[in-house]
């Protein structure tokens, strides 16, 4: 097998086979062998219903793996790789935002230059709001401050790659991930490209506001420790600025005498040095919390059922 496509869905019933029709016409008179590996991320419509028709027809090879709930489309992008057997191995969402023309583009430069492991696409303009281009911007500012990895803006996960990165990424087994940063830590040679977003076929985006910046807490968090630092440089400001207050209240006290400090400077100090040690917690916690989660050593996902005419039912 030359390509295997991997597609995550979650509520994309009206896409999937709009989207292997697509592939089709695509890859026709491409001269090498192409699979699609749907995977079915627990989602509430007729997604599974319609994955197991285009599975039934097998207009082209097609395997779908479906999970016993929904694990997010980083379990997704996960499970797909692992059950993906293509000397090239490709992600590419099924709305049709992302052309598979483009995939066919990214495997003839894998294959001109075999010296190149990745092909990563960017947008090279995005059709959205300027405040949540603005956030955007400024995520990758931040991440790219605070991380020892550098993630290209834009990249999104639409990329080509070869098997050899594949398993890089597979041996990876964390259980919070974070794809755009697992990418540039396991290196190899990137090579974007940009490309133009086309419209939703059908639905509606999945990713939230709210979804985005958690995904983003995400990224900090899971490819930075200096958050931590951060916590450590904001405790040793404040103890600083409490000595020397505290020397200065004591020299007025000896020298020139003081009244009582006042009830506004009290509260104001109290909710200065109160709001700084709940962030630092917070971050803390942050961290905590993921090395818990990540210590209970818990499956990636879990496949409810699969169907590849090249297993058996026993495996």
């Amino acid at each position: 097998m030359k390509l295997s496509l991997v597609v995550p869905c979650y509520n994309e019933a009206e896409n999937v086979a709009a989207f292997q029709e697509a592939v089709i016409s695509a890859f026709q008179g491409c001269g090498y062998d192409y699979e699609i590996v749907f995977i079915d991320d627990g989602s509430k419509d007729a997604t599974l219903h319609n994955l197991k028709k285009l599975y039934a027809a097998q207009a082209c090879p097609v395997k779908v793996v479906s999970f016993s709930r929904n694990f997010g489309k980083e379990a997704g992008i996960y499970a797909g790789i692992e059950h993906a057997t293509g000397e090239y191995i490709s992600l590419i969402d099924a709305d049709l935002q992302q052309r598979p023309e483009i995939v066919r583009e990214m495997v003839s430069i894998l294959d001109e230059k075999p010296e190149i492991d990745i092909v990563a696409a960017y947008q090279d303009r995005r059709n959205e709001g300027k405040v949540l281009s603005f956030f955007k911007k400024g995520f990758y500012r931040i991440i790219n401050r605070l991380s020892e990895v550098t993630l290209h803006p834009d990249a999104s996960d639409f990329r080509t790659f070869r098997r050899s990165v594949g398993e890089s990424i597979l041996k990876m087994g964390e259980y919070h991930r974070f794809s755009k940063g697992i990418f540039s830590w396991v290196g190899y040679n990137t090579h974007y490209i940009p490309y133009t977003a086309c419209q939703r076929l059908a639905g509606t985006t999945k990713w939230s506001f709210k979804k985005l910046m958690n995904y983003a807490i995400e990224g900090i968090i899971g490819f930075s420790t200096r958050p931590l630092r951060i916590a450590t440089y904001l405790g040793g400001l404040t103890a600083i600025a409490a000595m020397i207050y505290l020397i200065v209240v004591v020299l007025q006290k000896l020298l020139v005498g003081i009244d009582v400090p006042g009830y506004a400077t009290i509260i104001v100090l109290i909710l200065l040095l109160g709001s700084m040690q709940l962030i630092c917690i917070g971050i803390i916690g942050e961290y905590v919390g993921k090395t818990f989660e990540q210590s209970k050593n818990r499956q990636i996902y879990i496949a409810k059922e699969i169907l590849d005419n090249n297993k058996s039912a026993s495996e």
